[in-house]
């Protein structure tokens, strides 16, 4: 039995997942002898502007380690992406108070959350785990563009018009709409991820890289730089990756020159840390949160609020709600009905018409053995009318 199977069957509230969580952190700090903070945002969600990692993230993360005295920090991260700025913030304070920094990745931490992972002593992943590309994402017009690919279209032209003596009506067009100030923010934007990241390489991931392995020669501090630049020009280059949002797995990063640590290899640790993640998608999907800051000690979350249907002056609210429910398994329609006010005359008569109430445990059984999860239509029929589903 797969762990989102086994914890769908438990059918834990909120509050014993939460619980859950916190004695898994705790249990993660024993075997590995550090300090757990867990930063996950519901990807899902994106149509929430506050998914993205922003500067109040980096507040939260401030409260939630004031207190913390262990000199070891392992940070399990899920965002993607955000504010450049505020991914500098949160490791320029992380590493004024922590000693060493391990960064774990079973989901996926993209662009701004990538720009932090590599900021650890060492980076801890899953088979699921994945980061990204960090090339800036910039505005040029109505259009979000790789500021990678503009700067090489402009240098492109650039040389073209220089060999020619002249550019085509289209190119000398766009090239004649864009301003020097412009073109300087764009450059900018791509060398800020490119700088912090081939610093913090350098100066934390490669900080024990003493010997090649190949040869067992020494490893200067110029051969370390030269390694963080080269690794953090690969990151960049949105021409290999082809896509903003592409997944680099573990092995994707071994080849550009970054050693991974193996989550796998280490099945209880590997145990811990999928429950961590299964825990996190189970909060996502059956509530309105969408991020969470969680230690052993403590845990921090933003809930979205739905606002209430505004209803007409003379328009009563439904005593019951309809649904048809397919099947994942075998697809057959299920029809229920939703008692919202308890009227047992309105049982009696939507029953006569063939309809089945809605399940005490919010987990339909199909006569073909699927079990149908409906906490999600529970929690929005409950946020639109404003009213607890009565069984």
């Amino acid at each position: 039995m797969g762990l989102m199977s086994e914890y769908i069957k438990k059918n834990k509230p909120i509050e014993e997942l939460n619980s859950e969580l916190r004695e898994l952190i705790k249990k993660y700090n024993q075997k590995k002898d550090t300090y757990m903070v867990v930063h996950a945002s519901a990807i899902s969600k994106s149509d929430i502007p506050d998914v993205a990692l922003n500067m109040d993230d980096y507040y939260a993360i401030i409260d939630l380690i004031r207190d913390v005295e262990s000199t070891n920090l392992d940070f399990y991260i899920e965002t993607p992406g955000g504010s450049g700025e505020a991914a500098e913030e949160i490791v320029r304070h992380l590493r004024n108070k922590f000693e060493n920094i391990n960064f774990v990745v079973s989901g996926e931490a993209k662009s701004a959350g990538t720009i932090i992972v590599l900021s650890g002593n060492e980076i801890y992943m899953t088979e699921t785990g994945s980061l990204g590309p960090i090339d800036a994402q910039v505005f040029i017009g109505r259009y979000r563009v790789s500021a990678h690919d503009y700067i090489e279209w402009v240098n492109e032209k650039w040389k073209e018009a220089e060999s020619k003596g002249r550019l085509n009506p289209f190119d000398a067009t766009m090239i004649a709409q864009i301003s020097p100030g412009e073109l300087r923010g764009v450059e900018h934007s791509l060398r800020f991820a490119e700088e912090i990241v081939g610093k913090w390489l350098a100066k934390y991931k490669f900080s024990k890289w003493n010997v090649t392995e190949t040869h067992q020669r020494p490893v200067t501090t110029d051969m370390k730089i030269k390694r963080a630049k080269e690794v953090a020009s690969e990151l960049i280059n949105h021409g290999k990756w082809r896509s903003h949002g592409r997944s680099l797995k573990i092995n994707d990063l071994e080849d550009i020159g970054l050693k991974i640590n193996r989550v796998d290899s280490d099945l209880e640790l590997a145990d811990i840390v999928y429950r961590i993640q299964t825990i996190i998608r189970l909060i996502f999907s059956n509530s309105n949160t969408y991020k969470i800051f969680v230690t052993q000690d403590n845990i921090l979350s933003k809930n979205a609020t739905v606002a209430s249907p505004v209803m007409p002056i003379n328009e009563a609210m439904p005593e019951a709600v309809e649904a048809k429910i397919e099947c994942e398994g075998c697809k057959k329609i299920h029809e229920l009905y939703i008692n919202l006010n308890g009227n047992k005359e309105v049982d009696q008569e939507l029953k006569s018409k063939g309809l089945i109430p809605f399940p005490n445990n919010s987990r339909l059984i199909c006569e073909c053995g699927t079990e149908n999860d409906l906490s999600g239509l529970k929690n929005d029929i409950e946020s639109k009318f404003g009213k607890k589903i009565v069984n």
